[in-house]
Order: structure tokens, then C-alpha cells, then sequence
């Protein structure tokens, strides 16, 4: 048989059978050991995420919405290249940029209001609006233009139970694009 490496000590050794993956009795009980503590870390690990994902604030689920709000639009619009200069968007990293700034809280999980954007119209020209305004009415038209300006000072009154939903909808979402 093939040499290996020892997965406790590191030393490399002849194994006896095909799915050996230490060099003796010492070893393996070191090892296993150390699967254990794994196994105990990770189930402490999800009770941890269990307890804190039941202990979420308003604010706290506005950024897990976020993400995965983002995550949709930049899955969305990968093909259809940056909403400001028009530069492909495949192969490289790009960000979900809004046209109205999440600040304007009624428009920040607004698909009309988010767009993929390549990260130096989206950052480094923060946002490159003027390209921005001229190139989203080819998305979202003169009409879905008028629209977010005159509903930009909308407030965003989510409660808890509505921001959970909102997340569950933009993970499906995420999955019906990911599958296509």
C-alpha cells in the first residue's frame, strides 16, 4: 500500500488497511479525541446560532435580510452587466448598488431601487449616479423611475415576523436562480 500521513502525529506511515488514517493505537485515540471535541463543538456551535437566531433585534434581522437581499440581485443581474458603465459582470466581484442609498428606508429591499453594479462605479465613484440615473430607465422604465422618486421618502415599518418572511422569500429566490 501507498504511505500516508498520520492525521494525529503527522509522521508518514505504511497503513495495513485501505481506510487507515492514523499510524497506531496511541494515535488513534488521540484522534478520535479530537473528532469527538469537533462533534461537540459544532452541535454547541448550532445551539449557539439556534438561540441567538430566537434572540434577533429589528436591526439585527434588517442585516440578515441584506445579505440576502443582495445576494438575489447580484445573482439577478450577473448577465445583464454594471447598472452604471455597462462593464460585464462575470468573473468578477460586484456589489448590489442601490440608486436610492439604504438610508432611504423604504426603497432598500425595493428590487426596482437595487441593481448589480461593478465595485468601482459602486464604491469607488460612490455609486456613479449620474451613469446610474441615465441607465435605469432601461431596466425599470421612465414609469419605475418616477416611482422610486416620488416613494424615496417612504418609511420601512417591518416587524420581526415580516423581516423572517422577507428572508425566507429572498432565500428561495436565491435557490430558484442558483438551480436555473
Amino acid at each position: 500500500m501507498k504511505k500516508k500521513k498520520c492525521k494525529s502525529c503527522g509522521l508518514e506511515f505504511t497503513p495495513t488497511k485501505p481506510i487507515q488514517a492514523v499510524c497506531g493505537y496511541s494515535c488513534a485515540l488521540k484522534y478520535g479525541k479530537k473528532i469527538i471535541a469537533e462533534r461537540q463543538q459544532k452541535k454547541v456551535n448550532a445551539e449557539r446560532k439556534q438561540f441567538n437566531y430566537n434572540n434577533m433585534t429589528l436591526s439585527d434581522w434588517k442585516k440578515k435580510v441584506q445579505v440576502v437581499f443582495n445576494k438575489f440581485i447580484r445573482l439577478r443581474d450577473l448577465n445583464k452587466g454594471c447598472i452604471s458603465c455597462g462593464t460585464t459582470l462575470l468573473g468578477k466581484k460586484y456589489d448590489a448598488g442601490h440608486f436610492y442609498a439604504t438610508t432611504y428606508e423604504g426603497l432598500r429591499f425595493n428590487e426596482l431601487n437595487v441593481h448589480g453594479q461593478c465595485v468601482q462605479c459602486n464604491r469607488d465613484k460612490h455609486g456613479n449616479i449620474h451613469e446610474y440615473r441615465k441607465k435605469i430607465v432601461e431596466r425599470i422604465g421612465v414609469e419605475g423611475l418616477d416611482w422610486l422618486d416620488n416613494n424615496r421618502y417612504l418609511k420601512l415599518k417591518l416587524s420581526k415576523y415580516e423581516l423572517e418572511e422577507l428572508f425566507e422569500i429572498y432565500k428561495q429566490k436565491i435557490k430558484e436562480h442558483e438551480s436555473i
